[in-house]
């Protein structure tokens, strides 16, 4: 028969495997060894926000408000070059009256705006510190469904945080404030509050392949970022211009769809256009004939379904071009030479 066991032994055996008060309070030392235990997924996104983080910057905005008031507004941003150019939204940073950004460590620099184009809901600041932590800019057009996505902002003022998830869907269109719209824009389920606005969206490689734009509030896990190969277009004319060169021809129009017989008869490849509802005076459209009920149905040779088909067209490349518009005028089909001008602010 076998000794009954020491109960103060065993009590001693269960008081030892007890941390004491003092090993409680003491941090948790990390085996060197623990990052093997990290998952693939884990280790991807611990890379990504370790390596973009140093570059995602927080944006506090002043902005004028009715009857002279100030509106006090935030975002998020991410500098792109070490001389302090910094990418974020539109309706973050335009129309500022002064613009505060507070870098990961810390460190807050005044900034200027180089240029914004609401249309794409994109914007340029700059702050002048030296040796700055980039971002590198990826490719949209490699991004595919459901491959892994790392948004990092700054939402609700909670600095540095980092959601995950997934590409939802590639090629939406999202309707801009100023009416247009934004193509190519890319659907995520990675986490984005108010605050997120004009932050990244990074790949696993740690590459931005998105600015962080929009959210639909009722829904969760429907999220919208403007891809980046938009973004550096829009750059590249910012940093030029100051803005983004648009074509404008003074037309004021409807959608509208035709009559069947009219697309058989003209073997037209769409079966809708553009119904000129009014002509601006003295504006390219009005100089070249265009009149109020024409329905314009190509524009250099290419079809035009609608507005938003137009708009994509009116482009830098057409600025002070003869172009020829496609338009039918009640039975007959014309051709009308136009050159469009650049559309200003204030149209």
């Amino acid at each position: 028969m076998s000794p009954s066991p020491n109960p103060r032994s065993h009590l001693q055996l269960v008081e030892d495997a007890e941390p004491s008060a003092d090993e409680r309070r003491e941090p948790r030392k990390v085996a060197a060894n623990d990052s093997a235990l990290l998952d693939a997924y884990s280790q991807a996104v611990v890379s990504a926000a370790e390596t973009v983080s140093p570059a995602v910057v927080k944006i506090d905005v002043h902005k004028r408000a009715a009857r002279g008031a100030e509106a006090r507004g935030s975002g998020s941003g991410f500098i792109f070059t070490p001389d302090g150019l910094i990418l974020t939204n539109s309706h973050v940073a335009g129309g500022a009256t002064r613009i505060d950004v507070t870098l990961s460590d810390g460190q807050r620099f005044d900034a200027d705006l180089i240029g914004d184009d609401p249309h794409t809901d994109l914007a340029v600041i700059r702050i002048s510190a030296p040796k700055l932590a980039t971002a590198a800019l990826g490719s949209s057009r490699a991004v595919r469904v459901g491959q892994l996505t790392i948004a990092i902002g700054n939402p609700y003022g909670f600095e540095c945080t980092v959601t995950a998830g997934v590409v939802s869907a590639l090629g939406r269109s999202l309707r801009a404030q100023s009416g247009r719209l934004i193509d190519d824009v890319i659907q995520t389920d990675a986490a984005l509050n108010p605050g997120n606005s004009g932050g990244p969206l990074v790949n696993s490689s740690a590459e931005v392949i998105g600015v962080n734009t929009a959210i639909i509030m009722p829904a969760q896990g429907i999220c919208f970022a403007t891809a980046i190969d938009t973004a550096k277009v829009v750059v590249g004319q910012l940093l030029r211009h100051g803005r983004v060169r648009r074509g404008y021809i003074g037309v004021a129009g409807q959608n509208a769809p035709l009559a069947r017989r009219l697309v058989r008869y003209f073997d037209l490849p769409v079966e809708s256009g553009v119904r000129v509802v009014s002509i601006e005076p003295d504006s390219p459209a009005a100089t070249a004939g265009l009149e109020e009920g024409d329905v314009i149905v190509a524009w250099d040779g290419k079809p035009i379904a609608g507005i938003d088909a137009l708009h994509r067209l009116l482009t830098e490349q057409y600025l002070g071009a003869s172009v020829e518009a496609t338009v039918l005028r009640r039975s007959q089909k014309l051709t009308l030479a136009m050159r469009p001008t650049e559309l200003t602010t204030k149209t």
